[in-house]
Parts: C-alpha cells; structure tokens; sequence
C-alpha cells in the first residue's frame, strides 16, 4: 500500500467569509489567482455536486488541461473536489472556509496516491514540491486580491 500525499497550507485574510467564499468559488475570478492559468472553460459551473470545471494552465510552456469535479459544497464553509491532468496522479482538494474575529481563514488541502513503480518517485518528489509551490502561489496570489 502506497502512503498519500498530502499537502496544506493555509492563512487569514481581512475580508469577511462570505465575501472571501463568493470570490473563491467563483469560477469568473479563477483566472486573478490560480498559478499559471490562462483560461476557465465559459461553460464551467462550480455550484452543485458533479459539476465540472475545465482549466487550462501553463506549465512548461505548453498548455495543459485540467479537468475537476465538485463532490461537495457547503456554502460558507467546505468545498471539495476531484482534479485530473494529464501526465499526474488524480487529486482529491479541499478548501476550507471560517470567520475568525474579523478575518477570513482559509484552508487548502491537496491529498494524491503517487503511482506505482517507477512513478512513484517522480510523486513523491517532483509532484509534491509542484503541488507545494502552486498552494502557496494560491495563497499568496488572494493575499494581493484580499489587501
């Protein structure tokens, strides 16, 4: 059995909950904060479960899809999702929401099973730092948008 790989980070922001919840999940803003995006499929909707999202980001100079998919939604408090691309393991993602005091805190959490043999590594290592890098690009991309 292969140990998960997970990946967190989180931080407060100073707006409200429900302002910093409408912002996230609003597909029509994905582009102002997602890590090398460069395009949100028109027809996405990002409300109810099974609904599904198509974005296209750069990586490497190409242009990669990435296909999600909502499992749940509770408004105001819990987002989570499936994501798949070509050439990476498959992800489960959520994304936690909570007024504290005045603050907006806000919370990713990435978990994928790296694949089996020579994979494996390349997970382990490569994906997890990438996967490192694009929630803290996230984070520190909705701290310009929340100042």
């Amino acid at each position: 059995m292969t140990a998960v790989i997970r990946v967190e980070a989180g931080r407060r922001f100073p707006v409200s909950m429900p302002a910093g919840f409408d912002y996230i999940t609003d597909p029509r803003n994905w582009l102002e904060y997602w890590p090398r995006a460069v395009s949100v499929d028109p027809a996405t909707r990002w409300r109810e479960p099974g609904d599904r999202a198509r974005i296209v980001l750069r990586m490497l100079g190409r242009a990669i899809g990435l296909e999600m998919t909502l499992v749940r939604i509770d408004p105001y408090r819990l987002v989570e999702y499936t994501s798949e691309q070509r050439g990476l393991p498959a992800a489960r993602h959520w994304r936690h929401f909570d007024q504290v005091g005045d603050m907006f805190a806000y919370r990713i959490v990435v978990e994928y099973e790296p694949r089996p043999g020579w994979r494996s590594a390349l997970d382990r290592l490569v994906v997890r730092r990438a996967t490192e890098r694009a929630v803290h690009a996230t984070i520190a991309n909705l701290e310009r948008q929340f100042r």
